[in-house]
């Protein structure tokens, strides 16, 4: 017998018991560990010391006053937090648990760190096109308004081809003051979301949440079979035994994982894996850490060589 399923007020709850409680823990209530204020104020300038920022300097007054100066800020504390997701068809996709899943429990977890602090959140969801736009308000009712959505919205059973430009040049706007964006999607597009999320990445502070599921990377040889396209339907007859066309697909999934991870780096954004197969709890505080090492770049690292940085 199927499990009844599930309000969004029980999976959120259970997840504030199960994974807020702990990462409280162990980052000591410290959520600026993950969250920065989104904006500085000016406040004065003054004269250039050794250990200031050079970034900082400010060339008209120096040349004004023909002495090195720079600009003093006062940190905004309020993070405007932005969910652009990624609900196309293949990202119900899963082993065990689908993608979606992945992104409805992730989505849970981060809009409720920032709104438990006063910081107001608002989400895009993108489907075959643009589907809906959720202001940015604050409070628990906030974030089971956007599970709610996500929860209770049909998959579809084909779209056209995924185009992140789109969404992202949505995102472009309706955020109309500097935020913190996070991009959630399987990155399955059509080619050209880089330029796109390059621009975003200037105007706002960007992490791309990229989802898979380990079954997508190689092809299991279940011998000859019809596979079907997640998003157009489209189908095709494979023979999965033949090492040419296995050959072939290993060398295609590579040069997709390229591609995703120059993407991010020429884009100049933080960038974080989440596997259907990963815990939640792991991947947050991998996060943290992440955010911890803002100045050291670890975009296109794997995984395994990331905790070498320095």
């Amino acid at each position: 017998m199927a499990a009844p399923p599930q309000t969004p007020e029980a999976v959120l709850r259970r997840l504030e018991w199960t994974v807020l409680r702990r990462l409280d823990g162990l980052l000591h209530g410290s959520y600026r560990t993950l969250f920065r204020g989104a904006g500085l104020d000016l406040a004065d300038v003054r004269e250039y010391q050794p250990q200031d920022d050079v970034r900082h300097i400010d060339w008209n007054v120096t040349a004004r006053l023909q002495s090195l100066h720079v600009r003093q800020y006062i940190e905004d504390r309020e993070v405007v937090g932005w969910f652009l997701l990624d609900l196309s068809p293949s990202v119900d996709f899963g082993s065990d648990i689908t993608k979606r899943d992945v992104l409805e429990q992730f989505v849970a977890v981060l809009a409720r760190v920032l709104t438990r602090h006063g910081n107001p959140i608002g989400a895009i969801l993108y489907g075959d096109g643009i589907e809906a736009v959720i202001p940015p308000r604050t409070g628990r009712r906030q974030v089971l308004q956007v599970l709610h959505r996500l929860m209770n919205r049909p998959s579809l059973a084909r779209a056209p081809r995924t185009d992140l430009g789109e969404l992202l040049r949505a995102a472009m706007r309706v955020m109309p003051r500097r935020s913190l964006a996070f991009l959630i999607s399987d990155f399955l597009s059509t080619p050209g979301w880089g330029r796109p999320l390059a621009q975003l990445g200037r105007r706002h502070e960007v992490v791309a949440v990229r989802l898979y599921d380990s079954a997508e990377l190689e092809v299991p040889e279940f011998g000859m079979a019809v596979v079907q396209d997640a998003e157009t339907g489209e189908q095709m007859f494979v023979d999965a035994h033949d090492r040419g066309f296995r050959q072939r697909y290993a060398e295609a999934v590579e040069r997709r994982e390229a591609g995703i991870l120059q993407a991010f780096s020429d884009a100049g954004v933080d960038a974080l894996e989440l596997s259907t197969s990963d815990d939640l709890l792991d991947t947050l505080l991998r996060f943290a850490a992440l955010r911890k090492r803002r100045g050291v770049s670890t975009v296109g690292l794997p995984r395994h060589l990331e905790a070498l940085s320095p």
